[in-house]
């Protein structure tokens, strides 16, 4: 069995988000511009905390899956590759969270 990854759906979402917008929720959103795009994910996000606050395991998962989803789709309306993001995790995760956390603050 093979795992579905983020790179998968990073994938689908550029080919949807070259379809026609009456044919693909994808193209909507990118069509739609960065604000709209971003908003849903906001939406999503406060979903997911809601979901985790209230310790709803079902209901975070589900949470979850839309905001990987709408965040990999306002990183593809900004022409920023899901590569790019991992690379950055990469990066970081070379040193500790606390080490990197106050290199951002210099």
């Amino acid at each position: 069995m093979t795992s579905f990854t983020l790179d998968d759906l990073a994938r689908i979402i550029a080919e949807r988000a070259a379809a026609p917008a009456s044919e693909s929720y994808t193209a909507k959103l990118v069509g739609g511009g960065p604000a709209k795009a971003a908003k849903k994910l906001g939406e999503e996000a406060v979903e997911a905390v809601i979901a985790a606050v209230q310790g709803d395991r079902e209901n975070l998962t589900a949470e979850a899956a839309d905001v990987l989803y709408h965040l990999l789709v306002v990183l593809q309306g900004a022409d920023i590759p899901l590569s790019d993001v991992m690379a950055e995790l990469e990066r970081r995760t070379a040193q500790s969270g606390l080490a990197e956390k106050a290199a951002r603050k210099t």
